[in-house]
């Protein structure tokens, strides 16, 4: 078919050629004719038309031998009319040969993959003042600089006019490999300007020393870090709502305790009656034990003052629903007591091995009660800043209590679009880096689906392909569910390849000259010139392998990728200014912060002994450790609640921000808090004054409220 077109492109060339050549000879014939007053010397005439003598186009040739001395200057116009017909021709030919070289060019017959310009940029919003952070435009200079110790760093000269920001709901996916800057480029500067709230796994605790501080002057920064004594804390069984949702909350949470790693596609026999068996211990400890944590569930199960025997039986007697046990309950010490005593021993120790991790008493006393609630990050008045923090050595160790609450807030965030009774909804992003590090998050991969519908966006980082397959498997959906992707490059071939198939091929013409004469000859005596096209990937494996470090690659579904420039926010005022602010450390100094909660019914029991003060997440109030070192003990109700009201965000310039009101009132906050907590529990000391004085003061403050589509932060 090739063959055929070109054969038809020579032809078409031809006739036009040969057309112009007729047409003007023609003209030259009928100019002559008319110069001389169409005499009867002329010869006859073809024909007539609108009474005009119409000659043979070639007759001026035999006019011109004939009578051009007679008439030199008519001839010599018939000449000139003549060499303008052949010039015109020329012409004719050359543009064709633009036009069918220009048409060739533009042929995409192996793929049509090419960067996109900045006005595509432009027109898809990417380019605006509101959303996550990608890169910045690729007129930004570096330039590479050797520090004392050898190491070579790149060094920004300039910055781009444009940074390259993504504020729809659609998730984003980075492939950064170690050491390649992500968290200076996308986590950083994306935290320093997100208006909304925000969950971070924060491994090394830089994100909460870089942005806590900035945050905190617009959401409630709270820090969990399970491992430490200064933390806020969060139960997660308090999350389990009392009434027709208990079971599959209770089954929930089993789910993640019974697989700790996320590595395990099918449960063994241990595995499975382990399962059953902390399904009905955590109802009991729920409805009947003061302590209701996973501490709790742990120490029920290995009392030393009782057998598991009598363990069961307690538990198939006790009147859990009134006058009569929980059937779940019930149906659990049932199963448990028909299985021999060996069998037994083996299902008690399964599940004790998965609760092992709460017997230390620091993560036992972070889980003991809840200073906030999952709904808190998206139906509360001002936004919240939820850090995770876990420090590299306790990864593993900590990795199924993080597991837990990010399964707990994907499910309970996810069940409705709006809560009874609310109309607003602040947005929520998800900030995972090294996600992979957390194991297979089965119900994670299917809810990214869905996720972005509810308000809730994720911001995904891994190092390589090779780690998300570890964790996912070879066909995992999580990069189908990526909108947006950025890549640093790559350090291992496989995800290399990957990228560049991302980028697509474009289709490229290679021209090959053969070249034909004697070797003694002074020159060729034929030449021949071919064209052909290939495909080739708009950047090889290789070429992703050698990417320079200051260089991003920006992919976005519908636009062509961009080759941008990283982002470096310590070299960049727009964003250094904002970093590294005082950071709300300590539980008193974040105690302040705590808001109104939704109410939870399991404290309602006659077994819970109203001791204490102090906002908790489920309609409830704590106070700290009693001296003794013992858990925490709740209050049935709330006796006050601290609603912040509505305010938009403050506006903040370029400069050094002020400390603002909320941060000059803390140390009076802790002082009181510390009044609060110096105080024994039967001290005549008045709690509810200093906490409801400590509200007051916070009314004072205006927050700003971030609705769904709320604005940015100025940049």
């Amino acid at each position: 078919m090739k063959n055929n077109r070109s054969v038809n492109v020579f032809y078409g060339h031809v006739a036009t050629g040969v057309a112009s050549m007729f047409f003007g000879t023609w003209l030259s014939t009928q100019y002559v004719a008319y110069a001389l007053g169409y005499q009867a010397q002329l010869g006859p005439f073809a024909f007539v038309l609108f009474g005009i003598p119409i000659y043979e186009p070639w007759a001026w040739f035999m006019w011109a031998y004939h009578y051009e001395p007679y008439a030199p200057q008519v001839f010599s116009m018939a000449s000139w009319i003549t060499y303008g017909s052949f010039f015109f021709m020329v012409c004719v030919m050359v543009v064709l040969a633009i036009h069918r070289a220009k048409k060739g060019g533009q042929t995409g017959a192996y793929g049509t993959a090419r960067w996109a310009t900045e006005k595509e940029l432009a027109d898809s919003g990417l380019c605006g003042d509101h959303g996550v952070v990608l890169a910045q435009s690729n007129d930004a200079r570096f330039h590479t600089e050797a520090n004392a110790e050898g190491d070579v760093q790149w060094i920004m000269d300039r910055s781009g006019k444009a940074l390259l920001r993504h504020n729809g709901p659609e998730h984003v996916f980075c492939f950064a490999p170690t050491r390649s800057g992500k968290g200076i480029g996308l986590v950083i500067p994306t935290m320093l300007t997100w208006p909304a709230s925000v969950i971070a796994y924060d491994i090394k605790k830089e994100l909460w020393t870089a942005t806590a501080g900035w945050r905190q002057q617009f959401s409630h920064c709270w820090r969990f870090e399970p491992t430490a004594p200064d933390s806020v804390r969060f139960n997660p069984l308090l999350e389990i709502r009392k009434g027709e949702y208990e079971v599959r909350d209770v089954q929930n949470v089993a789910d993640i305790l019974v697989d700790p790693d996320g590595s395990k596609e099918r449960h063994d026999h241990w595995e499975k009656t382990g399962h059953s068996l902390l399904v009905g211990v955590i109802l009991h400890v729920l409805y009947a034990e003061k302590d209701k944590s996973l501490s709790g569930v742990a120490n029920f199960l290995s009392d030393p003052g009782r057998g598991i025997a009598d363990t069961l039986n307690f538990m198939l007697s006790y009147p859990h629903l009134g006058d009569r046990p929980h059937p779940v309950v019930a149906a659990c010490a049932r199963e448990m007591m028909n299985k021999s005593e060996n069998e037994l021993s083996g299902v008690v120790s399964t599940a004790m091995s998965f609760l092992g991790l709460y017997r230390d008493p620091i993560i036992g006393r972070n889980t003991a009660v809840s200073d906030f609630c999952i709904q808190d990050l998206m139906y509360a008045d001002r936004p919240v800043s939820l850090y995770l923090v876990v420090p590299p050595s306790d990864i593993d160790r900590t990795k199924p209590l993080i597991r837990l609450i990010l399964n707990q807030l994907g499910r309970r965030l996810t069940e409705q679009l709006e809560m009874p009774g609310t109309h607003k909804r602040n947005r929520l992003l998800m900030m995972l880096d090294e996600f992979p590090s957390l194991g297979r998050l089965g119900f994670f991969e299917t809810e990214l689906a869905f996720m972005a519908g509810y308000g809730i966006k994720c911001f995904m980082i891994a190092q390589s392909l090779n780690q998300i397959e570890k964790a996912y498997g070879q066909n995992n959906s999580i990069l189908d569910n990526a909108h947006v992707r950025v890549t640093y490059g790559a350090l291992d071939e496989r995800t290399a390849k990957r990228i560049s198939d991302l980028l697509g091929q474009a289709t490229e013409k290679r021209v090959q000259k053969n070249l034909a004469g004697g070797r003694l000859s002074p020159w060729l005596g034929h030449i021949m010139e071919s064209e052909q096209e290939t495909p080739r990937p708009l950047l090889t494996p290789g070429e992703i392998l050698q990417l320079p470090g200051s260089e991003a690659l920006v992919m976005v579904g519908n636009l062509p990728p961009y080759r941008a420039k990283k982002i470096m926010y310590y070299q960049d005022p727009r964003f250094s200014q904002r970093a590294w602010l005082p950071a709300p450390d300590g539980h008193e100094e974040q105690w302040r912060e705590l808001i109104r909660q939704p109410e939870n019914h399991w404290f309602s029991s006659p077994r819970t002994e109203p001791q204490s003060t102090g906002p908790c997440c489920d309609g409830t109030v704590t106070d700290g450790l009693a001296a003794t070192g013992g858990v925490d003990t709740v209050l049935t109700e709330r006796d006050h609640e601290v609603e912040l009201p509505d305010a938009a965000i403050p506006e903040h310039d370029m400069a050094m921000p002020e400390i603002p009101e909320s941060c000059l009132l803390a140390s009076s906050l802790m002082d009181e808090a510390e009044d609060v907590r110096g105080h024994e529990p039967d001290d005549d000391f008045d709690r509810k004054s200093i906490r409801n004085r400590s509200a007051e003061r916070s009314r004072q403050i205006e927050f700003g409220s971030n609705n769904f589509g709320g604005g940015d932060l100025p940049l």
